[in-house]
């Protein structure tokens, strides 16, 4: 496990780079929680994404998704869905970018980037003890969405991490 100090100030707004990789923040998205039995329009398949509508739905589980959209993209009328929640202000998006992205992530991460986890993959996982939902945007990009209460001690995580890389 990381140690990593507790930041008291707000994160950074421009992005910070460390040898071949790049954290900033996410642009800001409106994020609502779907849970559903019927998933029409939305992706089926535990862990993909797909478009919708002004953004993208994340599976995170049989019948749950994260839609994430454009920032005052109104709830979207789902048909059949048991519940609609707009969770927006309960999560910050991190990016990390760069060829050691990867790398990056592996030194608090449990999963297998490899292979496995080609871009458009999503799911809830750890990074040193604090809960992520982790999305492979890219080869060399990805999209970390964090409890903003987390959120800082995840940065200062990272940025520890990231400061030993040369």
């Amino acid at each position: 496990m990381i140690e990593a100090p507790i930041r008291s100030d707000p994160l950074p707004a421009e992005p910070v780079c460390h040898a071949g990789v790049t954290l900033s923040l996410a642009p800001a998205r409106v994020r609502y929680s779907v849970r559903t039995r019927v998933p029409r329009d939305l992706p089926v398949k535990v862990t993909t994404t797909a478009p919708f509508g002004s953004g993208t739905a994340l599976c995170l589980g049989p019948d749950e998704w994260l839609l994430m959209l454009l920032d005052g993209t109104p709830a979207p009328a789902i048909p059949g869905a048991h519940s609609v929640t707009d969770v927006s202000h309960r999560s910050i998006g991190i990016k990390i970018e760069g060829p050691k992205a990867e790398a990056l992530l592996l030194t608090g991460c449990a999963l297998d980037l490899g292979r496995d986890f080609p871009a458009g993959k999503a799911t809830r996982t750890l990074y040193d003890g604090v809960e992520i939902i982790l999305w492979r945007i890219g080869v060399e990009s990805f999209h970390i969405d964090v409890w903003r209460s987390f959120a800082p001690y995840l940065w200062a995580a990272l940025e520890l991490a990231a400061s030993d890389f040369r």
